[in-house]
């Protein structure tokens, strides 16, 4: 077993990646002897959010909330919490994340599995319009129904995959005993006893695997003890429509994607619901997205697009290299709640060079 910079024993730990809700999936465990208990528990929540949340799936209960022609619908516990989720997200910030973006989506051509929008290239008409707003959406909690508005239809795609992770990660570790990572397209979660000297993650906006630094484009490694860490970006969830270069992160106030400085967005929070919705409202925030994040108080790190790199106070990176190299998280995917304090060290400038590479399999980007 390897020692840590301080001496201490470093925890063992085992990983495994695959594919759900149309993302890579990985979850780390430190008790290797724990990691396929952990995973089938991993695969069944994921199917159960799929069936829930999926807006690309006939039978799922999101896709019945648009058939529901403005009837009240009694919907599954599960369902329940993440429209809650996707609605808190929505009024902590004002409205530029808002779960009735479906059909919007729609409009732009990301009305399929990602693969299959990539590879279809038709073109679409752009047309501005706002999309009807979060606020005609009625979640009764007492009674457990839903009503949406006839001619709404919601996409959950800005918080569900953050929330899962959060839910997983803290459902597998009060089972296990164990700390566990779950990433979800990048989409991180950390829960229970960390390795020591913290989870190590690699924030970057090039997809690769987490076993080869960037050939372009800055990076920075991070640690990261609790709660979440995601980011958001404009080109990794990027399609060709026509002559037009679309990608997933819309802008409420015009159903189209929005027009952001920035390509990338990395922010940490208490949870990664949090901070992935906090990522995707910098990116639709554009100028002025750095100041919001710091009055929020959220650790965040800002990728303009040439490149140059903000970062706003308490952004997580190191000084001594953490016993444990994991997970890279890159842009496709917080707000509100204070962010832990995780790591120390400098922060990034343009052209960031961490002290050393991060290893293992590197997700695609989330929303």
């Amino acid at each position: 077993m390897a020692a840590t910079p301080g001496g201490t024993a470093a925890r063992p730990t085992a990983a495994a990646n695959w594919r759900a809700l149309g993302t890579s999936v990985r979850l780390v465990t430190t008790d290797p002897a724990l990691l396929d208990s952990c995973n089938l528990l991993l695969a069944r929540h994921l199917a159960e959010v799929d069936a829930a949340c999926s807006r690309f799936r006939e039978d799922s209960e999101l896709v019945a909330l648009d058939r529901a022609g403005g009837r009240p619908v009694r919907v599954s516990p599960l369902l329940a919490e993440a429209l809650a989720v996707a609605l808190r997200a929505a009024a902590a910030t004002d409205g530029a994340v808002d779960p009735t973006v479906g059909s919007a989506m729609n409009a732009i051509g990301y009305d399929r599995d990602f693969r299959l929008v990539q590879e279809d290239g038709r073109p679409v008409k752009l047309t501005v319009r706002p999309v009807p707003g979060w606020r005609l959406i009625r979640l009764d909690r007492v009674t457990g129904t839903v009503t949406v508005p006839a001619g709404v239809r919601l996409d959950l795609g800005a918080t569900a995959k953050a929330w899962a992770a959060d839910k997983a990660a803290a459902t597998l570790a009060r089972a296990a005993g164990c700390g566990v990572l779950v990433s979800l397209g990048g989409d991180t979660a950390v829960a229970g006893e960390p390795p020591a000297g913290g989870w190590r993650i690699r924030v970057q906006d090039v997809t690769g695997p987490v076993d080869e630094t960037p050939s372009q484009g800055p990076y920075a490694t991070v640690g990261l003890r609790g709660g979440g860490l995601a980011t958001s970006g404009t080109a990794a969830r990027a399609w060709r429509s026509g002559p037009h270069t679309l990608h997933h992160i819309l802008d409420p106030k015009t159903g189209l994607p929005t027009d952001s400085p920035w390509r990338t967005v990395s922010v940490s929070a208490t949870t990664c619901a949090d901070a992935n919705a906090a990522g995707t409202a910098a990116l639709v925030k554009g100028t002025g997205a750095e100041r919001w994040l710091s009055g929020l108080g959220l650790p965040a790190r800002l990728v303009a697009r040439d490149g140059t790199v903000v970062t706003t106070p308490g952004w997580p990176t190191y000084s001594a290299r953490p016993a444990f190299e994991d997970e890279a998280v890159q842009a496709e995917g917080g707000s509100g709640g204070a962010a832990p304090r995780v790591g120390t060290g400098r922060g990034g400038g343009g052209g960031e060079n961490p002290a050393a590479p991060t290893t293992g399999p590197t997700p695609e980007p989330t929303r």
